[in-house]
């Protein structure tokens, strides 16, 4: 075995040209796979985390209230709090179209919605600067809210500014009596997780005009119990509407779940097409392997004659041509991982080579080595050693 490596070293480097071009194919092969997967994956994941920012253990409901089948807030919360064993938080969900403004400034791509003091730790966020809505702001329906820290830079310069202060909304006065803490302090801009108005529910639906609410979000305790959630809310709305297309409800957990199945069925197919130029890779091997074979004829005779058997021969061929891929596949694996790095950086994906895509492709030039070395080898094997020797 040593020997035969020993040989396989030798005729590689003998043929560098020949070699590198034999490689050149596994080469492009591997690195492309490790690109293509590893930059999916690296946007996917960015894709997944905005998404989970979301909060993975929400559960959204909707509903389309009719005149003679309907749920108010009151009987969402009697719910709630009849399942406290399931439900963590739970906030009505109204949002308001309007225009934020201080003075001559105004920010049309505000978002502005009206929740219950539960809704902040719905979204995991913390207070910079006041306080939270509360439950009897809610029932008074007092003009106050709470800001993102975007709308606070924006319109008074910093937090400690605009604590207090008065904001319009829709033509309405708001007194602002919280600042939330900045979510993203380097990426804060128009409509992104900072750039919110936030207000009691009950003020935002004289201000929408809606006769009742539709939309809520409770979150659940244990997000290994989203699917017993679910059928506990719908199991509540079917008594009540009698219709289940008048209601729906959606956990985030499963959206994320069916999200990460479509991302690694994305990552597979772009992974099998780059394996194609692997097995196109594969083709040149074989095609050399044949060359080399015929070119070292009389070598091979004069190894038979001197009392090498076939299984000796058969060794050093696949073993030379396992060799080719295998060096190709640690060049490409080399390249794959800095093209991944720079590439992601010039894009802005965190980007990343995966282990899996590492170690799959280089098996796989492996196996191709020895898979489309075997038919050279064989023919090699079976050669004649008299007919060998009379090669020219």
């Amino acid at each position: 075995m040593l020997q035969s490596f020993k040989l396989a070293i030798k005729s590689i480097w003998g043929n560098k040209m020949r070699s590198f071009l034999t490689m050149l194919g596994i080469i492009i092969g591997v690195a492309a796979v490790i690109i293509l997967v590893s930059l999916v994956n690296g946007y996917m994941s960015s894709v997944v985390e905005s998404f989970a920012s979301m909060g993975v253990n929400q559960i959204n409901v909707n509903v389309t209230n009719l005149s003679s089948r309907s749920l108010d807030v009151d009987q969402m919360y009697e719910f709630y709090d009849g399942h406290t064993d399931l439900f963590g938080e739970l906030s009505p969900s109204v949002s308001v179209s309007s225009t934020v403004k201080h003075g001559d400034d105004a920010m049309d791509s505000t978002s502005i919605g009206g929740y219950s003091e539960q809704y902040l730790d719905i979204k995991g966020y913390k207070l910079q600067q006041g306080r939270n809505i509360s439950y009897s702001d809610i029932a008074s329906r007092q003009k106050i809210c709470v800001i993102g820290a975007y709308v606070a830079q924006e319109l008074y310069g910093s937090p400690e500014k605009a604590i207090n202060e008065t904001i319009k909304i829709g033509g309405y006065a708001f007194k602002i009596v919280g600042i939330a803490e900045a979510q993203d302090e380097d990426d804060m801009d128009d409509g992104g997780t900072d750039d919110f108005v936030w207000m009691p529910y009950s003020v935002a639906v004289k201000m929408s005009r809606n006769a009742s609410i539709t939309s809520y979000i409770f979150t659940s305790l244990d997000t290994g119990q989203s699917d017993e959630c679910v059928s506990a809310i719908e199991d509540y709305l079917y008594e009540i509407f009698r219709d289940d297309d008048l209601y729906r409800v959606t956990a985030m957990s499963e959206m994320l779940d069916s999200l990460n199945e479509q991302i690694a069925m994305m990552s597979g197919m772009l992974g099998g097409i780059a394996g194609i130029s692997l097995l196109v890779a594969g083709v040149g091997v074989m095609n050399i392997m044949l060359v080399s074979v015929t070119e070292r004829t009389r070598e091979i005779g004069i190894r038979k004659s001197l009392g090498a058997d076939k299984g000796t021969i058969m060794q050093q061929f696949v073993i030379e041509a396992a060799v080719t891929s295998s060096l190709g596949g640690v060049i490409g694996i080399v390249i794959g991982c800095i093209a991944t790095t720079v590439v992601g950086t010039a894009v802005g994906i965190s980007a990343a080579p995966t282990p899996a895509a590492v170690l799959v492709s280089f098996s796989v030039s492996v196996g191709i080595g020895l898979i489309f070395g075997y038919m050279p080898a064989n023919r090699a094997a079976n050669l004649n050693p008299i007919d060998a020797l009379r090669s020219e």
